[in-house]
């Protein structure tokens, strides 16, 4: 990614970086040179990441072309997956890159931060310390299971579970010395170890308490947490640990066990892929090349802007499955225009917002495959109703567009030549034809999710190379180390978020909660509005993929018995999430667009509601007119 992005996702802080903020002074040797083995680290990641691209690519066209499927190759993916993601968790760590939430952080006194940031590499510390003794068992356990194709043993493969801990383990006890005063990590270790006794020696009193325990431990310990900036990862692991140590007798091999499930999905090694396809769209420039066509052929009418900055975020977000790369791509090539014509920046940067909100649902949403993956819904299905549901949406918000631009002074502005629009089509043609190849791909079962994402980049650094100015071997190598990294944040979030959603499940609270969701008064509509709100505010507290992740194994089933359609209720709920990023004072999103617009959130805050209202009226409308989510299926 490029700077304007890491800037964004940096400054993003009530979630992204600075899980502790003194570390970023001190992920360097002395002279400024990294060590040796976090270039290791970097190099066997990127390998890794290269290769499960060139394997599925391979896959495909075998299959395909030639009619001859390898049968062994989705297990040697499935086993360097597993590997990059726990190595691009390492690496997450070293970089200071895990997902958190630093609102409540952020606004303590210097004096009080600094304690509670200690603490949070303690939590950090106990919930890896927790978890090294299950995982080496579980490697061990894993020995007599055998692959079908390769005849390895399961443990080559779950071994990265083990490694990742300790890797991360020694991370953080290497930032803790480095970067906190020995009393106040003290001071942070007694606290946690207190804890942890107390609730050792309450044990048996705490067994008693049944699912009051989920309000202790799978609530509280995780609302501590996440306030003490500890990563989201973490925190749901937090919860998890404490729930079945202190109020079950179930082992914490379970813990480990559901993290390798919730990690190893195959159809989830999309995620990287798309991760690696927004890195490539942002390097060649085809992304840019889609605004200038675009605006080249409406930005001569009242309101041609708007629709321009909308158009491209549409089109842009099925490329590169990215909110952050679509809008640092975007906000660059059109604000200087729309401040001429009289645009405010605080409308600019609220409609940069929503409408990167709006596009979430267009294919390759990676919040749309992780969906798919845990609540078990057709991700063929998701992307052919995510194009209708991301089309009523920016409908809402063109019309809000048209009203906001009735003043606009259109002086100046004239039609593009046609010369220039032919040939600003044929430079951004290639580039508007790639997602329109996904859909198709998958749509036609030529190829799944999950390879049609390698697809896309094979096709994309093609292009890039031939008609945008191709890409350096030094620059492909940062992106795959990139795609490893977020890779890594995004799956530990997920295999941390699939233990704490066993727990919820096995401790027999979801079936008291569908006895009571089910018979709401309004049957199924009631319920879809609860799941807005609920969705709504997770999206504002947890970011998109730790919401969807805590909530789709509950909601759905509930979702099933009262007769939703799975990629109805997936439509409604993905949608409401993004409405809650991109909602002040708390929405990630909210404040990554105002970065990237360059504009203080204080103004931006008065001006995104109305933007903000038209997208919840958008999803009352979804959510009243199933078919609008249905009719493409």
């Amino acid at each position: 990614m490029n700077n304007a992005i890491k800037g964004a996702v940096m400054v993003a802080d009530p979630i992204q970086g600075h899980v502790l903020d003194p570390l970023l002074s001190v992920v360097t040797d002395a002279g400024g040179n990294h060590p040796w083995w976090s270039k290791l680290l970097e190099v066997v990641a990127a390998l890794l990441a290269a290769s499960i691209t060139v394997l599925l690519f391979s896959g495909v066209v075998s299959r395909y072309l030639f009619s001859h499927p390898l049968i062994w190759l989705d297990e040697l993916v499935s086993l360097q997956f597993i590997w990059m993601a726990m190595i691009g968790a390492v690496i997450a760590v070293y970089r200071n890159e895990h997902l958190r939430l630093s609102v409540f952080v952020d606004r303590l006194s210097e004096p009080t931060r600094e304690y509670v940031q200690a603490f949070a590499l303690a939590a950090v510390a106990a919930v890896l310390i927790a978890l090294i003794q299950p995982a080496l068992t579980y490697v061990e356990e894993e020995w007599f299971i055998r692959t079908p194709a390769m005849d390895l043993p399961n443990s080559f493969r779950v071994a990265a579970l083990a490694f990742g801990i300790v890797g991360m383990l020694a991370l953080v006890l290497r930032f803790a010395r480095r970067t906190a005063r020995l009393p106040v990590l003290v001071a942070a270790a007694v606290v946690v170890a207190a804890v942890v006794g107390l609730c050792l020696w309450m044990s048996p009193q705490l067994m008693k308490l049944g699912t009051l325990n989920i309000a202790i431990f799978l609530v509280g310990v995780v609302a501590a947490c996440l306030m003490a900036g500890v990563p989201i990862a973490f925190c749901f692991a937090a919860g998890a640990i404490s729930y079945l140590a202190f109020a079950t007798n179930v082992p914490l091999m379970v813990v480990v066990g559901r993290m390798d499930e919730g990690i190893s999905s195959l159809v989830l090694i999309s995620v990287p892929i798309f991760v690696l396809l927004g890195c490539v769209m942002d390097a060649t420039g085809m992304g840019k090349a889609i605004v200038d066509f675009l605006a080249s052929l409406l930005g001569h009418v009242k309101a041609g802007m708007s629709y321009v900055l909308l158009g491209s975020l549409f089109i842009v977000s099925g490329i590169s499955g990215s909110k952050v790369s679509d809008m640092a791509t975007v906000a660059p090539a059109l604000f200087p225009e729309m401040k001429r014509r009289g645009h405010k920046p605080r409308e600019m940067v609220a409609l940069l917002a929503t409408g990167a909100a709006m596009a979430d649902t267009v294919p390759p949403s990676i919040v749309l495959i992780v969906l798919g993956a845990v609540a078990g819904v057709s991700i063929a299905g998701l992307f052919q109703a995510g194009f209708v549901v991301a089309m009523v949406l920016l409908l809402m918000l063109v019309v809000l567009a048209r009203w906001k631009a009735r003043h606009e002074d259109m002086r100046g502005a004239k039609r593009a030549p046609i010369g220039r629009v032919g040939k600003l089509v044929l430079v951004a043609g290639p580039a508007l034809a790639l997602p329109f190849l996904i859909r198709s791909l998958v749509a036609e079962g030529v190829a799944t999710a999950t390879e049609v994402s390698t697809v896309a980049v094979i096709y994309a650094m093609l292009v890039g190379h031939f008609m945008y100015g191709g890409l350096k071997l030094r620059t492909i190598y940062r992106m795959l180390v990139d795609t490893a990294a977020l890779s890594g944040t995004v799956l530990l979030v997920l295999g941390a978020a699939s233990a704490m959603a066993w727990a919820i499940t096995q401790s027999g609270v979801v079936q008291q909660l569908s006895s009571v969701l089910t018979t709401l008064p309004g049957g199924a509509m009631a319920f879809m509005a609860v799941s807005i709100v609920a969705f709504v505010i997770l999206g504002c507290l947890l970011e998109g993929l730790p919401a969807v992740l805590l909530l789709a194994p509950i909601m759905f089933p509930i979702a099933k018995t009262l007769g939703i359609n799975d990629v109805h209720y997936a439509m409604v709920v993905v949608c409401a999430m993004n409405i809650g990023m991109m909602m002040p004072p708390i929405g990630v999103g909210f404040y990554i667009a105002c970065k990237i617009g360059d504009a203080k959130p204080d103004e931006v805050m008065g001006a995104i509601w109305p933007y903000l209202a038209a997208l919840i009226v958008g999803v009352i409308i979804i959510a009243a007119v199933p078919w609008i989510s249905t009719a493409a299926l």
